[in-house]
């Protein structure tokens, strides 16, 4: 970690930051975003490139399921696909939170 020598001119040897200034309420001092967790900036990323990939595929598709025959817009199904994928995720998480919690619950019980 790089150590930061004071300003010249400045007697407190902060760099010129008055004392008392120096940590924000709700600050971390870290590099943080204002509240932006790594999860939020995948999700943002991934909703983003999910729009342009749904922009740039806009011509129709036939589906063939058993003996269905579906015809709708790329687009369309690229999110109906991507909300089945995302529904499933979370309730995979939840599921393994569940399971969590009922082993530290047995656990603690022991």
């Amino acid at each position: 970690m790089a150590q930061q020598s004071p300003l010249p001119g400045s007697a407190s040897g902060t760099g010129g930051v008055p004392q008392g200034t120096g940590n924000v309420a709700g600050s971390t001092g870290g590099s943080k975003a204002a509240g932006l967790s790594g999860g939020v900036i995948a999700t943002l990323a991934g909703g983003g490139l999910l729009v342009v990939f749904m922009v740039q595929n806009t011509e129709d598709v036939t589906l063939q399921f058993l003996f269905w025959s579906f015809t709708v817009p790329l687009w369309l199904f690229t999110l109906i696909v991507a909300i089945l994928g995302s529904i499933v995720w979370i309730g995979l998480g939840i599921l393994r939170r569940h399971r969590r919690r009922k082993a530290r619950r047995d656990a603690r019980d022991d």
